[in-house]
């Protein structure tokens, strides 16, 4: 796994992010994006997982796109011990890591960041969810 920002973030691909989940009960996936993405776009289906469903919680938020100023109280109440194993998803991997790079400054000693996201990047025809991410790896996931 490669490393990157400071304090040091691993980046996992959704695969990898998948595997752990269904294999570490206390492990968690902490989806970043917009209460619109969750809704419009689809979640990832963690049904079947012993993590639990993911924990959704806006780093920024529409339609400002301000980080939230409480995303750190948040994450921290929702998931309180340090040692928790924290993937982070937001559509691409930008916004994941950025909140990777929080709660690791915050004292949460395992976050990742889920490279290229829930959707990845855009593909030849300018449509995101064929390339790469978490939906183009044949992930479970469903929209509400």
């Amino acid at each position: 796994m490669m490393q990157t920002g400071n304090p040091p973030i691993s980046e996992v691909t959704p695969d990898e992010a998948y595997n752990e989940l269904m294999n570490d009960p206390s492990a968690r996936l902490v989806d970043v994006r917009t209460k619109a993405e969750w809704a419009y776009v689809g979640l990832p289906d963690l049904t079947a997982a012993p993590s639990g469903e993911p924990v959704l919680l806006e780093w920024q938020v529409f339609p400002t796109m301000a980080v939230a100023d409480d995303f750190g109280q948040s994450l921290q109440s929702a998931c309180p011990d340090p040692s928790t194993a924290l993937y982070f998803i937001c559509r691409s991997g930008a916004r994941s890591l950025a909140a990777a790079r929080l709660m690791g400054a915050l004292g949460y000693e395992r976050c990742f960041n889920v490279t290229d996201g829930f959707e990845g990047p855009p593909d030849g025809a300018g449509h995101r969810g064929t390339v790469a991410g978490w939906k183009a790896s044949g992930l479970p996931w469903r929209q509400t």
